[in-house]
């Protein structure tokens, strides 16, 4: 094995903690922040929603900002910074006790987010693999499930040992410990492939305009919505079949099943059609969707719940493999950053749309239908581009 194979997977590796932590903390700490700060403070539930969905939405600004921050500080320091915010962010969150405290809390936790989130592991990964990158791409956002396998019981436990703020510390101080030295160690090496590339990158302004750009935004725009609605809700719809403790069983199962597909996806893409691939992708869960909204028992159930599952990982995964073959590598990463904080910024609204939705028509139906259809959508518009690519 040569030094820069041991190099790269190395850095896969430390974005997969990367990864760990930052789904832990910025992905799945905002819904525990919200169940205990309004069994603790009695605040309404809006007010603290309205909070978690401007926290995604400093980050989704702020990742458009990725690519200028790694080329004037690099990438370590960058995600050892992205680190240093996760976790002052924990500690704020966990310890407001007004309502405004809730502002600074998610300044913070939204600048860790951005620099931990799918568009800061491609810029990690993609620079040291050309052939592999599907496999590496994978293996760094599996790192991303496993987040939400370990950190949501893991946060549960913490709180109910301790308290909100004891959990917080905690949580910011493994954070902070762990990332920050192999951050450090591992990702302030230089890939082979930057020193020979040499051209400039286009401005945000000409890659907004291009077709393929605009397909593959849409597209991954429309499915991220519908995934992040529907896993906001999905306990809340099983329950009434499956009983709270086989509902929460059933997130866990649809998560490895996450895993499961994405670690698929990587070793099978190959030189395949990725625009095909999401598309699959794609209608693959609008099945699983129609499956949890029409299903009646335990096997239509439990089946919606792993095809669902078995698409959810590559939702983030698959567009940075698109982008490395339709973009120019200076371009790919702004590219990927453009597409993630759109993403975000539209699914920030999911949770709460989903939830109008659900009160409105007395029950998850309409809601989880509109996922499947809008999952369709996507899958046409991504296959649609390419003729752009």
């Amino acid at each position: 094995m040569t030094n820069t194979n041991r190099d790269g997977r190395a850095v896969v590796w430390t974005a997969f903690v990367v990864a760990v932590f930052g789904w832990g903390v910025g992905f799945y700490g905002p819904g525990v922040y919200l169940a205990a700060l309004h069994q603790a403070q009695g605040w309404p539930i809006s007010t603290i929603s309205l909070a978690i969905t401007a926290h995604y939405l400093v980050s989704a600004l702020l990742i458009t900002c990725l690519p200028d921050a790694y080329r004037r500080f690099g990438v370590a320091r960058v995600t050892m910074g992205g680190a240093v915010f996760a976790a002052s962010g924990a500690i704020a969150w966990t310890n407001v006790q007004q309502a405004w405290q809730l502002v600074p809390a998610l300044m913070l936790s939204g600048i860790g987010w951005a620099a931990m989130s799918g568009a800061a592991l491609n810029a990690m990964v993609a620079p040291w693999f050309e052939r592999g990158r599907p496999q590496a791409i994978s293996t760094a956002f599996n790192g991303a499930s496993i987040g939400g396998l370990l950190f949501a019981p893991l946060w549960m436990a913490l709180i109910a040992g301790g308290g909100l703020s004891l959990a917080g510390f905690i949580v910011a101080l493994a954070t902070v410990a762990i990332v920050c030295p192999m951050a450090w160690r591992f990702l302030g090496r230089t890939p082979p492939a930057a020193a020979s590339n040499a051209e400039p990158p286009l401005s945000r302004r000409v890659l907004l305009r291009q077709p393929g750009f605009v397909t593959i935004s849409v597209a991954f725009a429309l499915g991220m919505f519908s995934q992040i609605g529907l896993f906001a809700h999905l306990i809340a719809r099983l329950e009434p079949d499956f009983g709270a403790t086989v509902a929460a069983m059933a997130i866990s199962v649809t998560t490895l099943c996450a895993v499961l597909g994405r670690t698929l996806l990587g070793w099978l893409l190959g030189e395949r059609d990725r625009r095909l691939a999401a598309a699959a992708n794609l209608l693959m869960q609008a099945v699983g969707a129609l499956l949890l909204a029409f299903g009646d028992g335990v096997v239509p159930l439990a089946m919606g719940c792993v095809l669902f599952g078995l698409g959810a990982g590559n939702m983030t995964s698959l567009p940075p493999l698109i982008a490395q073959r339709e973009f120019r590598p200076a371009d790919v990463g702004t590219v990927v950053a453009l597409v993630t904080a759109v993403n975000q910024a539209v699914f920030a609204f999911a949770p709460a749309i989903f939830g109008a939705l659900r009160d409105f028509t007395g029950s998850y139906l309409v809601a989880f239908f509109a996922a499947a259809v809008l999952q369709t959508l996507a899958a046409a518009t991504v296959a649609r581009g390419r003729r752009f690519s």
